[in-house]
């Protein structure tokens, strides 16, 4: 399936067109959230005809949205694994970030979870986190911690948005959408407490990045500004 033929059978262009997809769509995301929709994506998945793969095989639902699922899970391992290390470092001294870290450590673990279950059962290699280097944050203190937090927030909010018109599942769309506003209100909480301010001068800082519209950010563009985080 070439690009414009993919974009055509997209979940973004069902949406649009079809009321009852939206409606589906819409009832899904503010009732079950992300857990409920990828189990939906995993019984969905078990219907799908067996098709042929490998190179110049044509791209399937199964196939695209898979590897958006891996991309983001790594994301998603990489988040929990900062705040579990932030947590463990004692650097945070200010009980109402440390709060912050706590809530949104158990968020992000759930996202994990949900993830690594719907990968698995699309058949997916299973992603493995690479040894991470928070180090040049950590001895930063409280200040470089919550500055990173807001950033890393903020990158993983855009790297849904960064997806949405890839996705060809709806239920791949409703899950991303209801973990993508998460993370876009995790940005806003951790950007209100390091007074960034309601708007900030790039896309990655402030309440509401760089006016009122978010900025998606594609694989290459997420992956270059999260490469600092692993360990060479």
């Amino acid at each position: 399936m070439d690009g414009s033929r993919a974009l055509e059978q997209g979940a973004v262009r069902k949406l649009a067109d079809d009321d009852w997809s939206r409606k589906r769509f819409l009832k899904m995301v503010g009732g079950t959230g992300a857990a409920g929709a990828l189990a939906t994506l995993v019984a969905a998945c078990g219907e799908e005809e067996e098709v042929k793969t490998g190179p110049g095989a044509p791209a399937t639902e199964g196939q695209s949205d898979l590897e958006i699922v891996g991309y983001a899970l790594l994301l998603e391992l990489l988040e929990a694994d900062f705040y579990r290390q932030v947590l463990a470092s004692g650097e945070i001294k200010d009980r109402e970030f440390a709060d912050y870290a706590k809530k949104i450590l158990a968020n992000e673990e759930e996202h994990v979870d949900a993830l690594a279950a719907t990968e698995q059962q699309l058949a997916g290699p299973g992603v493995v986190l690479p040894k991470t280097d928070f180090e040049s944050v950590l001895v930063g203190g409280e200040r470089k911690i919550l500055a990173t937090a807001s950033i890393i927030e903020n990158v993983g909010a855009s790297a849904y948005l960064g997806q949405a018109d890839r996705i060809l599942s709806e239920d791949v769309l409703a899950a991303a959408l209801a973990i993508h506003t998460v993370e876009a209100r995790h940005a806003a909480g951790l950007n209100d407490l390091a007074r960034n301010g309601f708007k900030g001068e790039g896309n990655l800082i402030g309440s509401v990045p760089d006016g009122p519209f978010a900025k998606p950010k594609s694989m290459e563009e997420v992956m270059k500004l999260v490469k600092p985080f692993f360990a060479s």
